[in-house]
C-alpha cells in the first residue's frame, strides 16, 4: 500500500502525488496524478482471502507465519475501507480501519497513519471527539509526526475550539519544519477557518507557494480564500479560478481511467477530488457574492452543495 504526503492510502491505479497535486479537502487525502493502470484491486483481495484461509489456522503453530497473517488482514482491511469510502459508506470504512488498527504489527508510524485516516473519517461521520481520541493515540505512538496534529486541529475547528486548533497547527509546523509548504498551508487554512491572524496566514501561504505563484491547487485555494477574507475579492476569484481549473484537469485525467482500473478505487479518488472541488466552489461563491456577481455565486453555491460541501463533516 502506497501513501500520499499526508499519510493516507493511494490505490494502486495511482502514483504518489507530486508537489503540484491538489488537495481533496482540508487535511484530507491529496488526489494523485493518474498512472498506468495496474492489476485490479478485486484480484488482490481474492489473493489475500486465500492467504488468510491457507495460513490463519496453521499459523498458530508455525513461527513467523502469524505476522504475515496480520499484515494480510491489515492490507485487506485497507482495501475494503477504500471501497467503502468510495461508495460513501463512511461507517463501514471506519469499521474496516478499526480492524486494520487492531491487527497492525508493531510499526508505530504505520499505526499512527491508520489512526489519522480513521480520525478523518470520524470527522466526516460527525464524531470530532472520536477523531481527537484517535489523533491523541497517534501522537502517543509517534510524537514527532505532524499529521496527527493537523487532523486534531480540524476536529477542534469543528468543535469551535480555536485556541486548541491554532496550537495544533503551530505544533505541526514546528514538527514538519518551518519551510514545509504542506504545514504552512495547513496553518494558514486553520487561521482562515477560525478568522485569526489573517495577515500572518497570508504570509504563510505566500511562503508555501513557488516564487512565480504557480503552485498546487490546494495552495491557490487557501490563498484565494484568505484574499476574500481580507476583502481583496477580485484577486481571490483569480486564484480560485486557477485552483478549480487545476483540480478539474486532475478530475478529467482520473475519469479517463474508467474501464481500465478497479471502479471502487476510481470512485475513492473521484470522491476525494469532488470534495476538494466542493470547497473551492464554496470559496469562489463567497468571493463572487461579495463582488455582487449573484448569478455566478448562486451557481458556485449549488455546485459546492452538490459535490458535498459540509462544514460539520470536515468538508470545508
Amino acid at each position: 500500500m502506497n501513501y500520499d504526503r499526508l499519510g493516507f492510502p493511494i490505490p494502486p491505479e495511482f502514483s504518489p502525488p507530486t508537489e503540484s497535486a491538489p488537495r481533496a479537502s482540508v487535511g484530507a487525502r491529496s488526489p494523485a496524478s493518474p498512472a498506468t493502470p495496474r492489476t485490479a484491486g478485486r484480484g488482490k483481495r481474492l489473493v489475500l482471502l486465500g492467504l488468510l484461509a491457507a495460513v490463519v489456522v496453521p499459523g498458530l503453530a508455525a513461527p513467523g507465519v502469524v505476522p504475515a497473517v496480520a499484515d494480510a488482514v491489515v492490507t485487506w482491511s485497507l482495501e475494503q475501507a477504500i471501497v467503502d469510502e468510495g461508495r460513501g459508506d463512511v461507517a463501514a470504512a471506519i469499521g474496516n480501519l478499526g480492524r486494520a488498527v487492531r491487527w497492525c504489527p508493531d510499526d508505530a508510524d504505520r499505526k499512527s497513519r491508520l489512526l489519522c485516516w480513521r480520525a478523518m473519517l470520524r470527522i466526516e461521520n460527525r464524531d470530532p471527539r472520536g477523531a481527537i481520541a484517535d489523533a491523541d493515540e497517534a501522537i502517543s505512538l509517534s510524537p514527532t509526526l505532524s499529521q496527527p496534529r493537523r487532523v486534531r486541529a480540524l476536529a477542534h475547528v469543528i468543535l469551535r475550539e480555536p485556541d486548541a486548533a491554532l496550537d495544533d497547527a503551530e505544533s505541526a509546523v514546528a514538527l514538519a519544519g518551518r519551510s514545509d509548504p504542506e504545514a504552512l498551508n495547513h496553518r494558514a487554512y486553520i487561521r482562515a477557518l477560525v478568522g485569526r491572524d489573517l495577515e500572518a496566514a497570508l504570509a504563510d501561504i505566500d511562503a508555501a507557494l513557488p516564487a512565480n505563484g504557480d503552485g498546487a491547487a490546494e495552495l491557490l485555494d487557501t490563498k484565494g480564500f484568505l484574499l476574500h477574507l481580507l476583502g481583496r475579492h477580485h484577486e481571490a476569484v483569480d486564484h480560485l479560478n486557477l485552483a478549480i481549473d487545476g483540480t478539474q484537469k486532475v478530475r478529467r485525467q482520473v475519469e479517463a481511467l474508467a474501464g481500465h482500473g478497479d471502479p471502487d478505487e476510481l470512485a475513492y479518488r473521484m470522491r476525494s477530488i469532488d470534495h476538494g472541488l466542493a470547497v473551492m466552489h464554496q470559496h469562489r461563491a463567497l468571493a463572487c457574492q461579495a463582488l455582487g456577481l449573484a448569478g455566478q455565486a448562486a451557481q458556485d453555491f449549488e455546485t459546492a452543495e452538490r459535490k458535498g460541501y459540509a462544514p460539520d463533516r470536515g468538508i470545508f
